[in-house]
């Protein structure tokens, strides 16, 4: 579904992307762990055209995403869940749902009954619906970034760092709804620095290690590898 080939990304004179490959397959759960500062979130930002790669492909559903205005990519069937949530904070709940399906023809009914299967999944943001994103704590933001997202209805979901800044019980909580959208056949690329828990519901993992893909294989392989214990899980 989504293939990256030999992509580099450059900031000035900063080379951020070094020859990165990946691909995501139709259905698959897949995670790209690092260290904070390896370049995880510049290749979301490329694949989304937030940045203009240096060079190299970034393919997508038979589409070639440098070459797609960045406001089309979402009506191609790809939802971004940025870094830090970037909710419309003086909006509210209910609102930023409805946003997420604004490129989308369907009708109010519609509308309404895909903003229910988004509350049954985050009642709390039910409990909150006409109150401003901007008030909500960060796990509540988080829960409604990803809500927004998936009313766009996409293919493939690109998760940021889901759990950044939330306490163990909200990241355990978020974990088991990214394991819902999978199961429902939301195909999802997870960026991560907390690899244990990526690990743990990925199909497949890439390691990204100062702008360069330094090793990949199944989760479990990973999970398993002594250097990857090591660096990123604390064992």
């Amino acid at each position: 579904m989504l293939k990256i080939t030999d992509l580099n990304v450059s900031y000035g004179a900063i080379h951020a992307i070094k020859d990165v490959s990946l691909e995501v397959n139709d259905g698959e759960l897949v995670t790209l762990i690092g260290a904070n500062g390896a370049g995880k979130t510049t290749i979301l930002h490329a694949i989304t055209g937030l940045l203009a790669p240096k060079s190299g492909k970034i393919e997508y559903d038979g589409h070639d995403l440098i070459k797609t205005p960045n406001h089309k990519i979402v009506s191609l069937g790809m939802a971004h869940v940025p870094e830090g949530r970037h909710i419309f904070p003086n909006m509210t709940v209910a609102e930023n749902l409805v946003m997420g399906a604004h490129m989308r023809k369907i009708d109010k009914q519609t509308l309404k009954d895909e903003m229910e299967e988004v509350y049954e999944h985050f009642p709390r943001l039910r409990e909150r619906t006409k109150q401003l994103a901007g008030t909500l704590s960060g796990g509540e933001q988080q829960m409604l970034a990803m809500g927004r997202a998936i009313m766009s209805d996409p293919k493939i979901l690109l998760l940021d760092e889901p759990s950044m800044g939330l306490s163990p019980l909200l990241v355990k909580e978020i974990l088991s709804i990214i394991k819902i959208f999978h199961e429902k056949g939301i195909t999802i690329l997870l960026v991560e620095q907390n690899a244990k828990m990526a690990l743990s519901i990925a199909d497949r993992a890439y390691v990204l290690e100062v702008g360069r893909i330094s090793m990949s294989g199944t989760a479990k392989e990973l999970m398993d590898d002594d250097r990857v214990k090591k660096a990123y899980l604390g064992l």
